[in-house]
């Protein structure tokens, strides 16, 4: 029993003597093992890239696919910028032909689709409120003629100092009211489309005309809308026809707001249909929008064309294509250099010899065979302008293993 109690003595002290220094002899010995040695992940390259953004190639391999390679450049743009476009009729060249005084429709002499020229009688209204305008005119007509006789026949006796100045002044005081009066009829009748002569000529007219009005056109056009029927009474708020001279077309397309410094407001433009898919329509730009719409982030551009033959028709659909780069310089690659797919656009930029690495770049404009690079390269860099399939297919063989 007493051998034993030395035989644990022994142990827990050999334990307490000896455990200490075996402890920190291990922690040198995992040290001196380590040294030298980086963390499992210190050589990789953080890029933030992806897993497989990268494609390596021996030089072998880039020598047999024709790989060749092209810097990014600061170039004029020289092409022309397509927009989605819509044939609108020229407001300018529009009309709306009503009555500015109530009446009923008499006659009509017009249908939708007829051509008509300028002062061609449109239809003839009757009322009672025509003929009281045409009355007074003539009143007011008949009085500034005798008064003015009046006014001049004592001027002369006054200037040969036979009249007296008092007579004189009141029948100058005469004329002058009568003027006035007249000059308010007489614009009245131009304000519902007479003239002096229409009017003076229905004097001595049997047919009881007095009462009528004829509703002529303003412009030369076609009748596109006809709003009224024979016997309807029509006042001032009443749009009878509306004409549209389409000799001159506007053209509106929406642009990207990226775009907005490429367009001139003077610049000239093409618009082509598939209607006519062998022409080509010339106008100018005339107007750019001065806000842009929130949903689309686009902007207005119109243009006025000429309408040879009038080919174009309102809401006729095409393309207007606009050129630019007068004084435009942008970042350019090669068109073939860029990939395009499910809504994204990327180039494979070189790294070195043997690396590339693809890279995502927003586009803009094509212009012979190069196209625009707004973001996501710089000038001097290094891409792959022929190969490029065959990096994809790398890269998507690399994705397909991966998984």
């Amino acid at each position: 029993m007493k051998h034993q109690n030395n035989k644990n003595t022994f142990v827990a002290n050999f334990f307490f003597k000896f455990f200490p220094l075996l402890f920190i002899t291990s922690i040198l010995l995992n040290s001196c093992n380590n040294r030298g040695k980086l963390p499992e992940n210190a050589n990789k390259e953080n890029t933030n890239l992806g897993k497989n953004s990268r494609v390596t190639l021996s030089k072998e391999s880039a020598r047999l696919i024709n790989l060749e390679t092209a810097p990014v450049k600061i170039e004029k743009i020289t092409g022309e910028l397509t927009i989605p476009a819509t044939v609108e009729p020229n407001q300018d060249l529009e009309a709306e032909v009503g009555s500015l005084i109530q009446g009923r429709v008499q006659k009509l002499f017009v249908k939708i689709g007829d051509f008509v020229k300028s002062g061609q009688v449109l239809m003839t209204l009757e009322g009672l409120d025509i003929g009281t305008i045409k009355a007074d005119y003539l009143k007011a007509k008949a009085s500034l003629d005798f008064t003015k006789s009046a006014y001049e026949r004592q001027k002369k006796l006054y200037d040969n100092q036979i009249g007296s100045q008092k007579t004189l002044l009141e029948t100058q005081s005469e004329y002058q009211k009568a003027l006035a009066e007249f000059n308010a009829e007489d614009k009245k009748i131009h304000s519902i489309g007479l003239t002096d002569k229409d009017v003076l000529n229905e004097q001595n007219n049997l047919d009881h005309s007095s009462g009528t009005l004829q509703i002529k056109s303003p412009i030369s056009g076609f009748i596109v809308e006809r709003n009224i029927v024979l016997g309807q009474l029509i006042d001032a708020n009443t749009n009878a026809f509306k004409i549209v001279n389409t000799n001159s077309v506007w053209i509106d397309g929406q642009a990207y707001e990226k775009d907005l410094n490429k367009i001139s407001k003077k610049t000239s433009a093409i618009f082509t249909t598939s209607v006519y898919p062998t022409e080509k329509f010339h106008g100018n730009i005339i107007y750019i929008g001065q806000a842009i719409d929130e949903k689309s982030r686009t902007l207005l551009i119109r243009g006025e064309f000429t309408n040879i033959q009038n080919k174009l028709k309102p809401q006729m659909f095409g393309d207007l294509k606009i050129p630019i780069g007068d004084n435009s310089f942008s970042l350019t690659v090669p068109e073939e250099s860029v990939v395009k797919e499910d809504g994204t656009n990327y180039v494979f930029v070189q790294i070195n010899d043997t690396t590339f690495e693809q890279r995502n770049v927003l586009i803009g404009t094509n212009f012979k065979d190069k196209i625009e690079i707004k973001e996501g390269l710089k000038e001097g860099d290094i891409i792959v302008s022929k190969g490029v399939f065959y990096l994809k297919s790398e890269l998507k063989k690399e994705d397909l293993e991966g998984d």
